[in-house]
């Protein structure tokens, strides 16, 4: 059990009549870190956090949180105490956003703001104070008093987020805050969501957008059909499942079906290659020589060399395998969490 575990999550499961959603899931929440639980829809992310901060009651396990200050009023010992039956701790422990905005339409910002203000024990004072903060933070101060109602996409997702923080908690638990956005407004909320963990907030999300959680995720929790199969770093996913690395090249006039076909004569090294617009991409544990004989390969076909890039694959190209290998390694017992 670790000092800075904000949360503990022990052998959750839980089922909708005979059903079951989630199957004996545990991991540990650290604070200050952003963890994101990435799975494809219906893999059971958002009952499990739902499961977590209270909405649900998990037929099995239990979630446990660190409170101090709850803890000497009640004159416990022990650092971890249950979130369930605790309502009125709970909820200020928590800043809950869904997939579906839950401000009231027919107020404007700084009323939805007052008003979920409003339901906690927060002083005149502090409440103003964070409503400042919040449209400042959230670039909602020119449109405080407009209508939810009349709100864009980007703008009803910025304020729904801001009312979940109004009370300053100490995790802020986001359900697929990028949902039907497009690429510009997601990097706009991604970013927000970085400078609320910089200002001391845990963040626990979910989403289905791999690729664009990996740059700033601590950690990465893969789930599938309710089951727990991985829980790493970024770095380590892609260490564990991928001894390849990624070679993208761009050249002109860009024949790049000839290229793969010069390349794929007998004795080359073993390699998979993609076209993707007017890029070339090739997957090899064999980098260095597949590199010199590419640019080889270039040079007789007369391709000019216009860019080339070398990584490891991204998570989003590795998830099938994650998700495939992870369940295999799963059978015959639940995944405990692994180090991070």
């Amino acid at each position: 059990m670790a000092k800075d575990a904000v949360l503990i999550i022990q052998n959750i499961t839980k089922r909708f009549g005979k059903k079951r959603i989630l199957k004996d899931i545990s991991f540990e929440v650290y604070e200050g870190e952003i963890i994101g639980l990435i799975g494809s829809s219906g893999s059971g992310k958002t009952t499990l956090l739902r499961t977590i901060t209270g909405f649900f009651a998990p037929d099995e396990g239990n979630v446990l949180f660190r409170s101090d200050n709850f803890l000497k009023k009640i004159n416990r010992n022990s650092t971890y105490v249950s979130i369930y039956g605790k309502h009125n701790v709970t909820k200020n422990l928590f800043g809950f956003a869904s997939q579906t905005p839950s401000f009231y339409e027919k107020l404007t910002v700084r009323e939805n703001l007052m008003y979920f203000g409003s339901l906690y024990n927060l002083s005149s004072k502090a409440l103003r104070s964070n409503i400042e903060i919040l449209l400042a933070l959230f670039d909602l101060k020119h449109a405080e008093h407009t209508l939810g109602e009349k709100l864009s996409g980007g703008m009803e997702r910025r304020l729904d987020i801001a009312c979940a923080l109004i009370h300053d908690p100490e995790i802020l638990v986001l359900d697929e805050p990028t949902s039907d956005l497009d690429p510009l407004l997601r990097e706009h909320i991604w970013s927000l969501v970085q400078k609320i963990n910089k200002r001391g907030t845990t963040v626990m999300l979910a989403s289905h957008h791999l690729n664009e959680v990996e740059n700033f995720c601590s950690r990465i929790a893969i789930i599938k059909d309710g089951g727990l199969i991985e829980l790493e770093t970024p770095a380590r996913l892609k260490a564990k499942y991928s001894s390849s690395q990624k070679i993208v090249i761009e050249t002109y006039p860009g024949n790049y079906s000839n290229i793969v076909k010069s390349f794929k004569k007998p004795g080359a090294k073993a390699f998979d290659a993609q076209i993707k617009g007017s890029e070339l991409v090739l997957f090899s544990d064999q980098t260095k020589m597949v590199l010199h004989e590419l640019l080889h390969t270039l040079d007789t076909l007369g391709e000019e060399l216009i860019d080339i890039r070398v990584s490891r694959p991204g998570l989003d190209e590795l998830f099938l395998k994650i998700t495939e290998k992870g369940e295999k390694n799963n059978k015959g017992g639940n995944m405990r969490e692994q180090s991070g």
